[in-house]
């Protein structure tokens, strides 16, 4: 699954007919996998459960790799056009002290490009005036998913989350989502710090990020029962300026989730020739590396790319190529990002400190 696909006038590869897809989620993942199809000609229908969208969020880096998805899904200058680059940040101890340097310098160089950072609404509003732009796509709101077997149309995708209908109906109950035991808090401080990166104490870490003019981005990590009046103290005594964006962001802002994971690892992506599952659904992560949002538009880009490139009778093959290119790669990094969580909340973190400082600076 290498290359490119060409389109014709209609947006259709050249050649090729088309079908009717469903995908079931209207996130990141679902709307970038439905831009991809209709792109490539293809009928679709999103079902969101939600009577609308929740245009909420703080910020999504955006990899490299992920920005070369976004530009094969034409939608790389909208997100140009909204993001900030991630440089210059480091990691610290509570009291500041600096431990290491992100590799932020060495992915730029690398990738010819810089880490990205942008607002999840943006990215939203993005996904959607590219559909409008298309055409071809409706959305509908207000409909949970009971049952994925009764849906007409050849693509099914699930893109419906950490607790996916689909993953559940097609390829059963033994993978699921696990607590690990820590909340995140995020939320947007209305000044910039200037400071970035993340500090890492015993069993908790705290992040700053830019995000656009004028705010900051910040991501809290405590042990799942804390309360946002407990997360402020938790960080009281850290250095500044974590305390006062804390004390600046309004805590009626602030967004907790659960951190959980999915788990154990899914044996394939794809079920039954017909349906393919995409982001959280098919391998929830938690947020330490920050490839969520990353994973899952290289996903729908690589899911669109071999639908694109296959004909009807084809796509069972093609959804198997995509199956062979993305699972492996996507499971690795939810792997990785796990083990990353366990090693930022230690609760005796000399040693881990100790490990860091030997890093590149």
């Amino acid at each position: 699954m290498s290359g490119g696909t060409t389109y014709g006038k209609t947006g259709a590869p050249s050649g090729r007919r088309t079908g009717t897809a469903v995908v079931a989620g209207a996130g990141i993942g679902g709307l970038a996998t439905a831009v991809g199809l209709r792109r490539a000609g293809w009928t679709v229908t999103v079902l969101e459960r939600r009577a609308a969208l929740e245009r909420y969020g703080t910020a999504f880096g955006i990899h490299p790799t992920a920005q070369t998805a976004l530009d094969r899904l034409g939608l790389g200058d909208a997100l140009r056009a909204r993001a900030v680059p991630y440089r210059d940040a480091r990691i610290r101890r509570p009291d500041g002290t600096v431990l290491a340097a992100l590799p932020l310098e060495r992915i730029e160089r690398r990738a010819g490009r810089p880490e990205l950072l942008i607002s999840r609404p943006y990215l939203i509003e993005a996904l959607l005036a590219e559909l409008d732009r298309l055409g071809g796509t409706q959305i509908v709101y207000g409909r949970p998913l009971t049952d994925p077997g009764a849906l007409d149309a050849d693509l099914l995708v699930g893109a419906d989350g950490i607790n996916s209908a689909v993953r559940t109906a097609y390829f059963g109950s033994r993978s699921g989502p696990r607590p690990i035991g820590t909340a995140a808090w995020i939320g947007i401080a209305g000044f910039e710090t200037g400071l970035y990166g993340e500090t890492w104490g015993a069993g908790r870490f705290f992040g700053m990020t830019p995000v656009e003019p004028g705010r900051t981005n910040w991501y809290a990590t405590v042990p799942a029962a804390t309360t946002a009046r407990e997360v402020r103290e938790a960080f009281a005594d850290w250095h500044d300026p974590v305390p006062r964006v804390l004390a600046a962001t309004d805590p009626a802002t602030w967004i907790r989730y659960e951190m959980r994971h999915l788990h154990p690892a899914l044996p394939r992506f794809v079920a039954g020739g017909r349906v393919a599952l995409v982001g959280d659904a098919a391998h929830a992560m938690t947020p330490n590396l920050g490839q969520g949002a990353c994973t899952a538009l290289l996903d729908a880009e690589a899911l669109t790319r071999a639908v694109a490139a296959a004909r009807p009778e084809g796509l069972p093959a093609a959804l198997r190529a995509c199956d062979a290119e993305r699972r492996r790669r996507a499971q690795r990094v939810a792997f990785a990002s796990r083990n990353l969580h366990r090693f930022m909340t230690a609760r005796r973190p000399a040693m881990r400190d100790a490990l860091l400082r030997v890093l590149p600076g």
